[in-house]
């Protein structure tokens, strides 16, 4: 058998250089890619959100943005602590208003403003609309306590009317019907003003009660210059009041205007003319203006003159004129009748003779009117003459038949003389006073 010789085999190194190179290669891939993913840092994780607490902070702002002036039309939205704002509002105050008020609002933490502002006039009617719902439904939730409120109203009205009905128990009544009256207003109007500063402090008006307060002294100064004229007839009527220069019935003459008085109102002065007339003078020139009273003193003097001739005798003429005067129903004896030489004129010769009367027993025209009577009638029966100043000329002679018609004489006697007080217009005065519910100086008294 053939011996086959064969040749020992040798190792060769090329495959295990390769294999490294392969090897170098990957690990240097590895070394460019893995440290990029290693060394990147981890991006940062989203908080985690929590849509109830958002609801939560939404409800706490639209409740504040409801409640604020103006910001009803703003609808807030809340999403991760972030506020947003939409709507209308009127200016830029309200806008800024909104954002402040969503900045403080618990679990917001930004605010992203979006509203805008609306001039419009639908958007002012919306809004004007939206505010009006809203006091319509704060008035039906207050009813009850407004009811309340009217209630304390009216029963400080009512109080206030029951003293004033009776100020004798706070012994503050007063005998002048005038300030009676007065007294009355003012007691009432104290009570009924404690009652509406009660009832506004129970509905929490008490700002309202500050402001009326506060602006009561310029009210009051505007409505005294407004009504200068009404307010002083009211002082002057307050001040005649307590005067009392005249009473009812008084035979009065106020600025050359003659009557009787009727009433004192808080803005006039009651007169009935001697000619059944109503007058009304305002108090204010009643209160300034010059007054005769003729009833203030019951006795009364009246004055006439007589002329006589200058041929005459004066002491004679006035002696007979006095004993007649004094003749006449009413004359005083106390003062007695008296008279002057008033004039002595180329016509003759002036006599003036006084009377006295009781104003509450005669009248002053009717018993003067008598006195002049009487004392023609005695001039004439005592043959004292006229002034002689007209002269008649007869132009034809009378025949023997005419004869001269008889005179006939005055009476010297005055028993049948009227000197009563004139009534002529007392039904008309009384009945005036009956339909003046407000007279001011009626004490329950009736003057004859």
């Amino acid at each position: 058998m053939p011996i086959v010789d064969r040749k020992p085999r040798t190792f060769s190194g090329k495959p295990l250089v390769w294999l490294l190179c392969l090897l170098i290669a990957c690990a240097s891939g590895a070394a460019w890619s893995v440290p990029a993913a290693l060394l990147a840092k981890p991006a940062a994780s989203s908080p985690t959100t929590d849509p109830a607490a958002d609801r939560d902070t939404r409800d706490k702002l639209a409740l504040r943005l409801r409640t604020a002036d103006g910001l009803q039309a703003v609808v807030p939205s809340v999403s991760n602590g972030v506020a947003t704002l939409d709507g209308l509002v009127r200016d830029e105050a309200r806008r800024k208003t909104a954002a402040a008020i969503a900045a403080q609002t618990p679990g917001v933490v930004k605010v992203e403003n979006r509203v805008e502002v609306h001039t419009g006039l639908g958007t002012r009617l919306r809004a004007a609309f939206d505010l009006m719902v809203a006091k319509l439904i704060q008035l039906v939730a207050a009813t009850p306590l407004l009811l309340v409120a009217v209630a304390i109203v009216l029963l400080a009205s009512w109080l206030g009317g029951f003293f004033a009905r009776r100020l004798n128990w706070l012994r503050i009544k007063s005998s002048n019907p005038y300030m009676d009256g007065l007294l009355k207003r003012v007691v009432q109007s104290v009570a009924v003003l404690i009652g509406v500063l009660v009832a506004l402090d129970l509905l929490g008006a008490t700002s309202l009660v500050g402001a009326v307060l506060g602006s009561a002294g310029v009210v009051g100064l505007v409505v005294g210059f407004a009504f200068r004229d009404i307010a002083e007839n009211y002082v002057s009527g307050v001040l005649l009041s307590l005067r009392r220069p005249f009473s009812p019935g008084d035979h009065v003459v106020i600025d050359t205007r003659e009557g009787k008085i009727v009433a004192l109102s808080s803005r006039a002065t009651v007169l009935m003319t001697m000619d059944g007339n109503e007058l009304l003078i305002p108090n204010a020139m009643v209160f300034k203006s010059i007054m005769l009273n003729y009833s203030r003193n019951p006795k009364r003097r009246f004055d006439f003159t007589v002329s006589i001739d200058a041929t005459e005798s004066i002491s004679k003429s006035s002696a007979l004129a006095l004993e007649q005067i004094a003749k006449v129903p009413g004359v005083l004896n106390d003062p007695a009748p008296s008279s002057v030489v008033k004039d002595f004129a180329p016509t003759g010769i002036v006599l003036q003779f006084f009377g006295w009367v009781d104003q509450r027993e005669s009248d002053l025209g009717k018993t003067r009117g008598e006195a002049i009577r009487l004392v023609k009638a005695a001039f004439a029966t005592a043959g004292i003459d006229q002034p002689q100043t007209t002269y008649n000329i007869v132009s034809k002679r009378a025949s023997a038949e005419e004869t001269a018609p008889p005179k006939e004489n005055e009476s010297t006697r005055g028993a049948q003389a009227d000197t009563s007080v004139n009534r002529d217009i007392d039904t008309q005065l009384a009945a005036a006073q009956r339909a003046e519910d407000k007279n001011l100086l009626d004490s329950g008294e009736t003057k004859p």
